[in-house]
């Protein structure tokens, strides 16, 4: 079974930082996508960032110099690294991985979802 473990959120003051932990287990091939988006209260849910197998990586506009996206292949796990929050970066984190099994199909799976609070 495909399980995706998420850590790291909590409740941060405006200009502190966190970093968000993923990671994969079960019966995974390949991993083409790591990534992370975000819901907020009465928002839907955007794009923060991801990285794909080839080390590429994606930024949502907003993020961009104050996030950074990473993988450890071997580990099969992602970080989110963030600086400088904000209060409109208040939102349920959520990771996301697509890929391929072996001789099958492609994927995407969800983590449960991490809340990271950020406060004046």
């Amino acid at each position: 079974q495909v399980q995706l473990v998420e850590s790291g959120g909590g409740l941060v003051q405006a200009g502190g930082s966190l970093r968000l932990s993923c990671a994969a287990s079960g019966s995974i091939a390949y991993i083409n996508a790591m990534g992370w988006y975000r819901q907020a209260p009465g928002k839907q849910r955007e794009l923060v960032a991801e990285i794909r197998s080839g080390g590429s990586t994606n930024y949502a506009d907003s993020v961009k110099g104050r996030f950074t996206i990473s993988r450890d292949n071997a580990k099969n796990t992602a970080y989110l690294q963030m600086n400088s929050l904000e209060p409109e970066d208040t939102a349920v984190y959520y990771c996301k991985i697509s890929g391929k099994y072996y001789f099958g199909n492609p994927y995407v799976y969800w983590g449960q979802g991490t809340q990271v609070t950020v406060s004046s």
